[in-house]
């Protein structure tokens, strides 16, 4: 199997972000979005996915984060499906349950070439950290939509709102590790009676 990394740069007259990964990465991380709490997040799904993620953005903060966050899903997504190529011989689908004290949550993920995203996910506040929680489904929409792949994020339990968010993105990174691993039974096969995804 061929290196499995993608770099891709995403500008407009609001934000301009540069993503590289490495899927099969030990999980090193440099971030700087502006955004602190979104980065806290996504070096949970470098350290537990073991993606390695450089990504640089700037954006109209003085607005609000929203075009930041939304676009950073975006250009994530089209970095994982350049990186992830055609698909012959990966598991496919990935899932992972992750506690954090009080909290608990599911991700379950399918590179199917479908983009579906179900997330339920109650948070007991509007914000944390300064960061608008209902930005969590903007960003999950970009990835989706342009990963191409189906999520589903639930969390199950859970009081406090940094426990929430916390467990949701290490268990999408835990998902996507489990989905991504290269199966040696399949052997260059492509996971699907279709023959493509």
């Amino acid at each position: 199997m061929s290196d499995r990394i993608a770099s891709v740069e995403r500008n407009t007259l609001e934000t301009q972000i540069k993503v590289s990964i490495n899927l099969d990465g030990t999980g090193k991380f440099n971030c700087v979005t502006g955004v602190p709490f979104l980065d806290h997040m996504l070096e949970q799904v470098a350290r537990h996915g073991l993606i390695d993620l450089d990504i640089h953005a700037v954006g109209d903060l003085h607005i609000d984060a929203h075009h930041t966050v939304e676009d950073l899903g975006i250009t994530l997504g089209q970095a994982f499906e350049i990186a992830v190529g055609d698909k012959k011989g990966i598991k496919r689908y990935g899932h992972a349950y992750v506690p954090l004290d009080e909290a608990l949550s599911r991700v379950v993920i399918d590179f199917s070439g479908r983009p579906g995203l179900e997330m339920h996910v109650p948070f007991t506040r509007g914000s944390v950290g300064g960061f608008d929680v209902d930005l969590f489904s903007e960003f999950f929409h970009g990835f989706i939509n342009h990963a191409k792949v189906t999520l589903h994020l639930d969390n199950l339990r859970g009081k406090n709102t940094h426990h929430q968010a916390e467990t949701i993105f290490k268990a999408f990174g835990r998902a996507l590790r489990m989905a991504l691993e290269v199966d040696e039974r399949m052997a260059g096969q492509m996971p699907s009676t279709k023959g493509c995804l």
